[in-house]
């Protein structure tokens, strides 16, 4: 089993940054990559950014330039830095993870991220 716990969420003006925070605890030998998703209210959930083990990263064309997602790996933590905030960048904010040998999907609660104008 692998546990999940975001942080860093809230309410932030257009153009303002936020830093999320992943910890992740338990089996964790496993997992690769780990991702941040977001699902806005009636969308569906979508992937944000992904890094791996080794610092590989990937993101979606909506966000390039404009978040930034790291992994410190002594401390089993992903972040992701969120600058030049939109209004379309408000949502829930997943942490995702992915164990490949038990085939597995791990979630987080999920971190609410709103964006005012």
């Amino acid at each position: 089993q692998v546990q999940l716990v975001e942080s860093g969420g809230g309410l932030v003006q257009v153009g303002g940054s936020l830093r999320l925070s992943c910890a992740a605890s338990g089996r964790l030998a496993n997992i690769n990559a780990m991702d941040w998703y977001r699902q806005a209210p009636g969308q569906q959930r979508e992937l944000v950014a992904s890094v791996t083990s080794r610092g590989r990263t990937n993101y979606a064309d909506s966000v390039k330039g404009r978040f930034t997602i790291s992994r410190d790996n002594a401390k089993n933590t992903v972040y992701l830095q969120m600058n030049s905030l939109k209004a379309e960048d408000a949502a829930m904010y997943y942490c995702h993870a992915f164990d490949a040998i038990q085939r597995a999907n791990y979630w987080g609660q999920g971190t609410q991220v709103t964006v005012s104008s």
